[in-house]
């Protein structure tokens, strides 16, 4: 172990009150993450140069839906996903607690799979292609990761493993050993750095071939997720599998399979930028 560890910052797990209501930093990473993740849909569906001479895409104004759709399956789909996949023991014993969402336990897949549902729900209501609009969920996306990675670091929680590197931390409540600031790690890798390969692959025509930016998210984010668990503590009754496997690299090899197969399917696409 390191003769001193990085201290972990004191930061107030709320970030303002108004009044009796306090607004937390985990809520507010939401909050940012789609009105952020918004504003950028609107830039893009309003880009000439982003889509091919004629391509069905959604207009401006229809953006606004989209976000509600998808809003409402990434909160509902990452709760249940949580619960069911991590401790449905514990909720079927304390059902009311699934509703207290406030004290964190979010699923990044059950959240995805919520989203593609809100998103389907969508393409079909406006008579859009399906790989259309996952394309555009799939560039915006890592702006919610990265700010929900960052709120995870507030909380703390899902810190990483105890390590001997200079920059490690002591987190409240993981015991004495200094640990990886995985959730730091995750930001960086699910939400920067994926986020600026799909800003390249979008301004390179990625939403010409249908498909492509969702492969590309696939792909990255199961990689970044799965070379993180490395770092990252899992739970050794919730996460752990045996054998140095965790949930969420198993979870994560069906994205890098589907994504794959996305980018090698629009890669076979005709379609060019006009």
């Amino acid at each position: 172990m390191p003769f001193f560890a990085i201290p972990f910052p004191s930061i107030d797990p709320v970030a303002v009150n108004f009044g009796p209501l306090p607004l937390r930093w985990y809520a507010l990473a939401y909050i940012g993450g789609f009105v952020l993740g918004w504003a950028y849909l609107r830039f893009i569906a309003g880009r000439d140069a982003f889509w091919r001479q004629g391509q069905p895409r959604p207009s401006v104004n229809s953006i606004d839906d989209l976000l509600v759709y998808v809003a409402f399956g990434v909160i509902i789909g990452g709760r249940l996903g949580h619960v069911l996949i991590y401790d449905p023991g514990f909720y079927l014993s304390h059902p009311l607690e699934i509703f207290e969402t406030w004290k964190g336990g979010m699923a990044f897949h059950g959240g995805f799979l919520g989203a593609l549902t809100g998103m389907a729900l969508f393409a079909r209501r406006e008579r859009l292609s399906m790989l259309t609009v996952m394309d555009l969920g799939a560039v915006v996306s890592p702006i919610g990761i990265f700010l929900g990675r960052l709120a995870n670091f507030i909380r703390p929680e899902m810190w990483g493993r105890p390590a001997d590197v200079p920059w490690a931390m002591v987190f409240p409540g993981a015991g004495d050993a200094p640990r990886h600031p995985s959730q730091l790690y995750e930001a960086g890798l699910e939400g920067l750095a994926l986020g600026i390969a799909l800003w390249i692959a979008l301004r390179a025509g990625a939403l010409v071939r249908p498909g492509l930016a969702s492969g590309i998210f696939g792909v990255g984010y199961g990689l970044a997720r799965t070379f993180c668990e490395f770092f990252r503590e899992p739970d050794a009754a919730q996460e752990a599998l045996g054998g140095g496997l965790t949930k969420g690299m198993v979870l994560s090899f069906p994205m890098i399979l589907v994504g794959l197969i996305l980018i090698v399917l629009s890669a076979r696409r005709r379609e060019t930028l006009a």
